[in-house]
């Protein structure tokens, strides 16, 4: 599959996103010492964030070994990390409390990236 959504493409907005969380994660720890709120919604945004990163190499594996319904789970994943991961960052850096309402749709989106994964699983070859 090429094109916009190739595997390509979703190994690079994986490997940005993780690259997102650590640096939101550092900066949890060390640039928002004095706001515990913040420090937690950041946390919890960059811990979800890079678990769905590694969720989307996953993927990856998973079509390598054969598991072509897996290509749909990056899409998910990476959706949930924007909208999960996203809404907390804006809400530690100030944004009106209405954008909270947003995070659980981050977090449906998280539990279908997994149910297609789990999906996928059963076009693994059973004997390798």
């Amino acid at each position: 599959m090429g094109g916009l959504w190739s595997r390509r493409n979703w190994l690079t907005l994986a490997a940005i996103g993780g690259f997102v969380s650590v640096a939101v994660g550092a900066f949890a720890a060390h640039g928002m010492a004095d706001d515990p709120r913040a420090q937690d919604l950041l946390r919890t945004g960059a811990t979800y964030g890079f678990m769905h990163t590694m969720a989307t190499f996953a993927s990856a594996i998973f079509m390598q070994l054969g598991a072509r319904r897996a290509r749909f789970a990056p899409g998910f994943f990476l959706f949930g990390v924007l909208l999960f991961s996203g809404s907390l960052y804006a809400l530690a850096f100030g944004a009106p409390r209405w954008v909270g309402a947003i995070t659980p749709f981050g977090g449906l989106s998280f539990l279908a990236g997994w149910a297609m994964l789990a999906w996928a699983a059963r076009g693994v070859d059973p004997v390798a």
